[in-house]
């Protein structure tokens, strides 16, 4: 497999997303979260949000979702903002809505999520997760879009 690179996750799908995150430790994968390369990859993972939405799993749902990732440098974190309307979803780094739900973790659990690898619902409940708002929408997020199953 592939290394775990911003290069890299631009050139395959997520199903391989989803075996890469899998098969790379995850002292590598902390290591890569916190160098320089993070911006990109957190551009690379949200860019492809809006192309797994499903809109018939939606329904009516309108949501505004901040996404903060803890963990930057300095002890920065980086804010993405979801907007689930009119059966799209749209996504930007310069978040401007006032959030329905927002949901705070590091980038290991973040990338966990995304890629199908971890339990959302588990991952809140022991605290790795944490979300302030619609905890109703919280659970339903992952439903919202196409995640690999490994």
């Amino acid at each position: 497999m592939t290394d775990f690179s911003p290069e890299a996750l631009a050139t395959i799908g997520p199903k391989e997303f989803s075996q890469l995150v899998k098969s790379t430790p995850d002292a590598k994968l902390a290591e890569v979260m916190s160098s320089d390369t993070r911006g990109k990859i957190l551009d690379e993972v949200f860019g492809r949000m809006p192309t797994l939405f499903r809109a018939d799993r939606a329904g009516s749902t309108q949501a505004v979702i901040h996404w903060i990732i803890t963990g930057g440098a300095g002890g920065t974190s980086d804010t993405y903002e979801t907007v689930i309307e009119n059966g799209a979803c749209t996504v930007t780094n310069q978040p401007v809505r006032e959030p329905k739900l927002a949901m705070t973790m590091d980038p290991l659990t973040f990338l966990k999520v995304v890629s199908g690898d971890g339990n959302p619902m588990m991952m809140f409940m022991t605290g790795k997760i944490k979300a302030k708002g619609d905890l109703g929408l919280a659970a339903q997020v992952a439903k919202l879009f196409d995640i690999p199953k490994n």
